[in-house]
């Protein structure tokens, strides 16, 4: 994503790969001028000059490679031969993508092809290479992937509505809580997508950003507070290690409800879906304004589930480190509207 940002439109790079097209020319950019880079330079000349978009465009007119700064801010050396490795292996059949494939597979360096003929920009780093989307293309794609976002984040705030009416009535499944993780994580997964383009979109891409960062609101602490409240750690199985598995799951796998609740270490996951379980109250008590995380972990700690934090009387949680008698109040009244808050969603 860093190299795809260096050529996002806005960039004075991207200012001076957009002139060498409209030129009709080619370019092979190396950006990047460690000792790893010269080692693989043959002849051309030092610059050592401040980039500008109109100098690249005329280095351009040259065969050779152009060699960028690390930032791009400098041109360090103009019209040089690329020596790679021969046997590098390569899937591209133009000289120049080649050469800029093997170069990027050999150094840790992000390599940018501009191709004369087809009038594509394409990156290379490392073993991946991005070709450059035109930018009505990728609005395009932007805008529609926002709408199955908006569906999808509409379909999340109904199941996480239905769950915290369920926990409130001590009636949550095995299957209601993975319902709301998969959702959660099929809406993440959207998500990046939509980013990936808004990086490639660059000053183009301020409203898609705007727009995700409305939809996206909530559901990365939803995601982890669902998980904190129903997973099991111990001393192998952790918080984090829950996301990163339920981050990592296939397309497939994640479709399946029985692969994700096993996934995640959920309890009786491996016997039935329909099995009941307990959230802690992380998840209700983090909707109370002004409650520090600190705080409901200790009140977790003192209780162990929802229903005995709904229970407590206020002088309960007044015994509770760093609560208080007018937090007492105020988080007993606050589960109290909650709770039927909820359960009216649920039945309206």
């Amino acid at each position: 994503m860093g190299a795809l940002a260096t050529v996002a439109p806005g960039t004075q790079l991207r200012e001076g790969i957009d002139r060498i097209l409209q030129a009709n020319m080619g370019a092979l950019i190396v950006v990047g001028d460690g000792p790893e880079v010269l080692n693989i330079c043959s002849g051309g000349f030092l610059l050592d000059a401040a980039f500008s978009p109109q100098r690249l465009s005329e280095l351009a007119k040259m065969d050779g490679a152009v060699i960028l700064a690390t930032d791009a801010s400098r041109i360090a050396r103009a019209n040089v031969h690329l020596v790679p490795n021969p046997n590098v292996p390569t899937s591209e059949t133009g000289t120049r993508h080649r050469t800029a494939e093997r170069v990027a597979r050999s150094i840790d360096v992000p390599v940018i092809s501009v191709s004369e003929d087809m009038s594509i920009i394409a990156v290379y780093v490392g073993d991946q290479k991005h070709p450059l989307e035109t930018i009505p293309r990728l609005l395009v794609r932007a805008n529609q992937a926002l709408q199955t976002l908006e569906r999808y984040r509409t379909r999340l705030d109904n199941v996480a509505a239905s769950l915290s009416a369920l926990e409130v009535e001590d009636l949550v499944t095995v299957r209601d809580v993975v319902s709301v993780l998969q959702r959660t994580e099929m809406v993440r997964r959207i998500a990046d997508e939509i980013g990936g383009d808004i990086v490639q979109l660059g000053v183009d891409g301020r409203l898609v950003k705007l727009q995700l960062e409305e939809l996206m609101g909530g559901v990365e602490d939803d995601r982890r507070l669902v998980i904190l409240d129903y997973f099991h750690p111990d001393t192998g199985w952790h918080l984090d290690q829950a996301l990163r598995s339920l981050g990592g799951m296939g397309t497939e796998e994640l479709l399946d409800l029985k692969a994700v609740a096993t996934t995640l270490h959920l309890p009786g996951s491996l016997v039935d879906l329909e099995a009941s379980v307990q959230p802690r109250g992380y998840r209700l008590l983090s909707r109370i304004p002004r409650l520090p995380e600190s705080v409901i972990e200790r009140i977790v700690g003192r209780f162990g589930t929802l229903q005995k934090i709904m229970r407590a009387t206020v002088d309960d949680l007044d015994d509770v480190t760093g609560v208080g008698g007018s937090r007492a109040r105020a988080i007993k009244e606050g589960l109290s509207r909650l709770a039927e808050t909820s359960i009216l969603d649920r039945y309206s």
